[in-house]
């Protein structure tokens, strides 16, 4: 089975939820601590053995092409003021953005829309989608889990949780089979699906691999949940036609799409920051709630 070394970021989303702070900056890239959400996500590609990332983008997101490129003016002063550790992290910045390319949205219709573009880049190999607003966070990259995953079963992957009822509905719904370990066999899902037709409570929550034939579904792939062009309904035709795998993953995963889960990830990478973790721990302890 090919190793999977192609990911696809989409990170083309109005950010909506988190207004007004996205208004003029990318939801992708508001800090957790002191890096932004999307270099969590191209550092986890990275050290998952992923060789070549794509960021589907959208108007108005040139902050992120923008971080992952040099700054010769900023590494020019901090060599000059002896600031080699700061010096360091934005060059490895730029190194990742050497791994990177980027191309734009035209249309917002949804995440299928959004993958199709990636057609050229992936041409016909495996490659991993990874869902912009999802920081996965732990020691066993989310992404290694799924390709491991794809590489053992030679079937496409979902990243998945079991989450509360009332987030399936507003999610998807799986129809899962335990195989072995942390992994699923998965037969069906419904995108958004109504109470009634809730299978479980696992749902597809931020990492996926895909075979290169989901572009010849996504073609002929009516609209979806909102009149957008879902990929969960494009991956429910290999579901029921050749099965999937669904691996519940190890990790702490934060919804950087809304504003609770900015707030925990913040919080929570803070308490366990080399520099500030302890002194923000003591903070905490100040506070009357």
């Amino acid at each position: 089975m090919a190793k999977v070394t192609k990911a696809v970021i989409l990170a083309a989303g109005y950010g909506t939820r988190v207004l007004p702070a996205s208004k003029a900056i990318p939801k992708e890239m508001l800090n957790i601590v002191d890096k932004p959400a999307i270099q969590y996500s191209v550092e986890e590609a990275l050290k998952s053995g992923i060789t070549d990332i794509l960021i589907v983008l959208s108007r108005g997101k040139q902050d992120i092409e923008d971080h992952f490129d040099r700054k010769p003016d900023l590494e020019l002063q901090l060599k000059n003021s002896g600031k080699e550790e700061a010096y360091q992290v934005v060059c490895e910045i730029a190194e990742m953005g050497k791994r990177i390319t980027y191309i734009r949205q035209q249309t917002q219709n949804g995440t299928g829309g959004a993958v199709m573009y990636a057609k050229q880049f992936v041409g016909d190999d495996p490659f991993v989608v990874i869902y912009g607003d999802d920081v996965i966070i732990g020691e066993d990259p989310c992404t290694a889990q799924c390709c491991r995953a794809y590489e053992k079963y030679g079937k496409a992957v979902v990243c998945m949780k079991e989450v509360p009822f009332e987030l399936v509905l507003k999610y998807c719904t799986l129809d899962v089979k335990h195989a072995e370990g942390n992994d699923y066999y998965i037969s069906n899902m419904i995108e958004k699906p109504k109470p009634e037709e809730v299978i479980s409570n696992y749902a597809i929550l931020g990492r996926c691999v895909l075979p290169a034939k989901i572009f010849d579904i996504l073609e002929t792939l009516p609209t979806g949940a909102g009149g957008e062009y879902q990929l969960t309904d494009a991956m429910k035709q290999l579901a029921v036609t050749e099965g999937m795998i669904g691996v519940d993953f190890t990790g702490t995963r934060y919804d950087m799409g809304n504003k609770l889960g900015i707030m925990k990830a913040c919080v929570e990478v803070a308490l366990k920051h080399p520099e500030i973790g302890e002194g923000f721990k003591e903070y905490l302890k100040t506070l009357e709630i």
